[in-house]
């Protein structure tokens, strides 16, 4: 152990390691790996969003102390660990929340709050834009928020003279640089696949749009310049230091990366952002990313598009609910045992009554189950109430309920996933799976395998996360050979020697799924009359 102590040592003396740091929704977090792209140091700072003015917003004076007190535990552990002071990084590289609306004027100054990805009042701008363009812009990405203010003739509008996302804020204060990642900037304006920049003919028709608004500045003018992977996006200047650092030890010059959105770093820390391949992260809410080999042949609004830090185009179909309710029912099964005073352990409760699962029949035996705790976009529903159904033929046996329950939480993703899969042929040699579902060892795995007909893996540093994503962007800038793909990176520096399993799907278990599903579509409307008739 020594000699590897005194490897990592050295590697932090001379700044040969690499700092990510990216801002999640409810935490901030720095991760500082070493030459073998392993973590060796780390900080985070806990944070929530605010209601403020019928906006959700984050303060900017609390974006700056989360990112200083995220930094400043990461360089106090790296004292405890290792005895030496921080004082030079071979780069760094910043991530956050995509979308959402940052403006300031020609001097530099904030223009309205912050306006995250959370706000749902873009609705007009979204469905007007989505027509110009005949393609799918989503309420939460920036163009929409954009235009909203444009529509709503917002004062601040005219005195637009730099637009930007919370991780493009950061980097410009740090650098200088006015500059997105493509997979950032995906979320912010259309892409062009081509060229790996915002898309100029869509350029062209949004200010064809507003010209009669005499807002006095060109969208081309007030956007940031995209990068990709790679590229370098400037060096930390020496007020930037100050900024990172309270303590001044850190040093100037230090290059940064393309700052990325979550989405992106999501894809690198799973290792997917090949084409054919794509990842899920299973929660409270469901996500699936999927790299594309070409454009889809129409606008489908549950499909949003985006693209990985390279420029590829991924389609990323999204479901607001996915455990919660079966969490819940875990939570009375718990309960119920403490009446009998037994204490189980959550782990092994869970582990139990997953894997009870598996063991029942492969449709589910005829149940029917809803776990809306809130809306759901996929399926047309505004709030959500959680349901369970049956007949009197159903088998109700304890594994069928709780394999209904993993099957259901699927379910809405399932039908964004069937357009993809289904109806535009995409084509997935396999898919990572990471969040909550997957903790139980082989089912989640084994019900997302049956729901969309792909081997599906799972990865032990799945759990490292985004800020350990931008860290191996930041990397492979630093490190790449010339002409070394982010792929290849990947593939022989990073994940080579990562242990994981993956199980392909069960004929039997994909056959039961797809007869839920069609049980599931024809039971849509006693979900309706729950959410019209429960209040």
């Amino acid at each position: 152990m020594g000699l590897a102590m005194n490897d990592v040592k050295n590697a932090i003396i001379s700044g040969k390691t690499v700092l990510g740091i990216e801002l999640g929704s409810t935490r901030i977090k720095a991760v500082l790996i070493g030459e073998d792209n392993s973590p060796i140091a780390s900080g985070s700072y806990d944070w929530e969003n605010s209601y403020v003015n019928n906006t959700w917003t984050y303060g900017l004076d609390e974006v700056w102390k989360g990112v200083q007190d995220s930094y400043r535990m990461m360089a106090e552990d790296v004292k405890h660990q290792y005895g030496v002071n921080l004082k030079t990084i071979g780069a760094i590289g910043f991530s956050a929340m995509m979308h959402g609306y940052v403006v300031f004027d020609k001097g530099g100054k904030l223009l309205v709050p912050f306006r995250t990805w959370r706000n749902n009042l873009q609705e007009q701008a979204s469905e007007e834009l989505t027509k110009l363009f005949q393609y799918h812009i989503p309420q939460r990405w920036s163009i929409a928020h954009i235009y909203q203010a444009i529509l709503n003739q917002e004062e601040h509008v005219t005195d637009i003279a730099f637009q930007t996302t919370l991780a493009g804020y950061i980097h410009w204060k740090l650098t200088g640089k006015k500059v997105l990642g493509v997979g950032e900037a995906s979320g912010v304006f259309p892409i062009d696949l081509n060229t790996k920049k915002f898309n100029k003919h869509m350029i062209d028709q949004f200010n064809e749009l507003t010209a009669a608004r005499k807002l006095g500045w060109k969208l081309q003018d007030i956007l940031p310049e995209v990068l990709s992977a790679g590229d370098n996006a400037g060096v930390l200047t020496e007020e930037g230091a100050k900024l990172l650092d309270t303590t001044g030890e850190l040093t100037s010059g230090i290059p940064l990366c393309p700052p990325e959105g979550d989405a992106g770093t999501g894809m690198v820390a799973t290792n997917s952002v090949a084409k054919r391949t794509g990842n899920v992260s299973a929660g409270t809410s469901v996500f699936a990313m999927i790299v594309l080999e070409k454009e889809l042949s129409k606008v489908y609004p549950e499909i949003d598009l985006v693209t990985t830090p390279t420029g590829n185009l991924v389609a990323m179909a999204h479901s607001n609910n996915c455990s919660s309710d079966l969490n819940a029912w875990v939570g009375l099964f718990d309960e119920f045992a403490k009446t009998f005073g037994i204490e189980i352990d959550m782990n092994k409760l869970y582990g139990t009554l997953y894997n009870q699962a598996l063991l029942g029949d492969a449709d589910c035996g005829g149940l029917l189950a809803y776990g809306y705790l809130s809306g759901e976009h996929i399926t047309g529903f505004e709030e959500g109430r959680p349901l369970f159904v049956r007949s009197s033929e159903s088998k109700f046996t304890l594994a069928n309920f709780m394999r209904v329950h993993l099957f259901t939480a699927l379910g809405a993703l399932k039908i964004g996933l069937d357009i993809l899969l289904k109806q535009e042929g995409v084509k997935l040699d396999e898919i990572l799976g990471h969040g909550g579902l997957f903790k139980t060892k082989g089912v989640g795995q084994k019900i997302m395998a049956a729901a969309i007909n792909v081997p599906v893996s799972v990865m032990e540093t799945a759990g490292e996360g985004g800020a350990w994503g931008i860290a191996l962007l930041a990397s492979y800038m630093l490190n790449k050979t010339k002409d070394e793909t982010l792929d290849d990176y990947l593939n022989q520096k990073v994940f080579a020697d990562k242990l994981g399993s993956k199980i392909a799907p069960d004929p039997k278990d994909v056959e039961g799924f797809e007869t839920f599903m069609k049980r599931y579509s024809n039971g849509l409307p006693i979900e309706r009359a729950a959410v019209d008739n429960l209040k």
